[in-house]
């Protein structure tokens, strides 16, 4: 355990050590958010640095890599998960940047390229003798085979996981605090499981790959701790689209891996939350010119009510955090 304490300290030093420079850069180069004229509670916002997300993607892979040792293709190609998310991220933070606005890639070409991520991914999930067609069904201690629906099952979580945190980066910490959380309930679990390893005796790849992917969930609990020192509420500089699809990435295959796919919409409600009030509120607005919530995704309807940026912030992450030690306390 001390190991792993030590990564995620380390990575939080990193991540700080780098916020500052970061911030000063992008400042200087002028990389600010566009705030979205219909938003008229967040124009102080107005100019922000943006692509803070950089600041833990680096930390992270850093110190992950430091700390990794032999069988580590899981928590390699982790990694290539969240910088590839990332990189379709970088791509829309710049298109935004370029004509100081808020809209960036298509949907078309954001969807493109989040569903060629997917299928690369899903296709390296399905042929691994490590996680194979199976997933494990929450609370009931068995493994499902998905056979051949495995393939656009783990395609939709892909996609739908990165979109849903992407969705839930509007406030002030909002995603960085409640993946966090998210991310702090899998390593109890996934510790969980490598020590049962330990004490059956499995296979030394199965072990060393169950420890390196917690290397990789460590690092990221202190890299993204230390950039939300500069992310709360009032925010020094936004993650932006470069950091809210990596993380919906991270979170995605650390899941998948994990065989844990479905536990994301129970530990992960907020972000369901997040996508489904998008959903709702764009197809019932086509069919009836009408909104169902004052302004979508949710988070921002309850900013409307007059809920304070940093209680609703304190609200989801209470929420995901009684849902993870819910999941636990059924689970180990």
């Amino acid at each position: 355990m001390q190991i792993f304490l030590l990564i995620t300290l380390l990575a939080f030093l990193l991540s700080v050590i780098l916020a500052p420079f970061i911030i000063s850069f992008m400042g200087r180069v002028k990389v600010r958010q566009t705030i979205l004229h219909y938003v008229q509670a967040h124009k102080g916002k107005d100019g922000t640095p943006t692509m803070g997300g950089l600041i833990f993607i680096i930390a992270i892979v850093v110190i992950s890599a430091l700390f990794f040792t032999k069988d580590s293709k899981l928590a390699v190609v982790t990694l290539a998960i969240m910088c590839s998310f990332g990189l379709l991220g970088f791509l829309d933070d710049f298109i935004k940047i370029k004509h100081h606005q808020n809209l960036g890639l298509r949907p078309y070409q954001k969807a493109l390229g989040q569903f060629g991520i997917s299928i690369i991914i899903t296709l390296f999930a399905y042929n691994s003798s490590l996680i194979g067609p199976e997933i494990i069904v929450p609370f009931f201690d068995i493994q499902f085979n998905l056979s051949i629906w495995y393939i656009p099952f783990t395609i939709f979580v892909l996609i739908a996981i990165t979109n849903s945190v992407n969705l839930t980066d509007g406030l002030d910490g909002l995603a960085g605090w409640t993946s966090f959380i998210y991310l702090g309930i899998f390593a109890i679990l996934l510790m969980g499981i490598y020590n049962h390893s330990l004490d059956m005796g499995e296979s030394s790849q199965i072990i060393y790959e169950q420890r390196n992917l917690l290397v990789v969930i460590f690092a990221s609990l202190g890299a993204l701790l230390g950039f939300l020192v500069f992310n709360s509420n009032p925010a020094k500089i936004f993650m932006g689209d470069v950091g809210s699809l990596s993380l919906g990435g991270l979170i995605a295959s650390i899941s998948i891996f994990s065989k844990f796919t479905l536990l994301m919409p129970i530990i992960g409600f907020v972000f369901v939350v997040s996508a489904i009030s998008v959903i709702i509120q764009v197809l019932h607005y086509k069919r009836t010119k009408k909104r169902v919530f004052l302004m979508a995704p949710y988070h921002h309807h309850l900013e409307k009510k007059g809920i304070k940026e940093p209680k609703i912030v304190a609200y989801y992450s209470i929420f995901t955090l009684v849902l993870g030690i819910t999941s636990l306390t059924f689970l180990l």
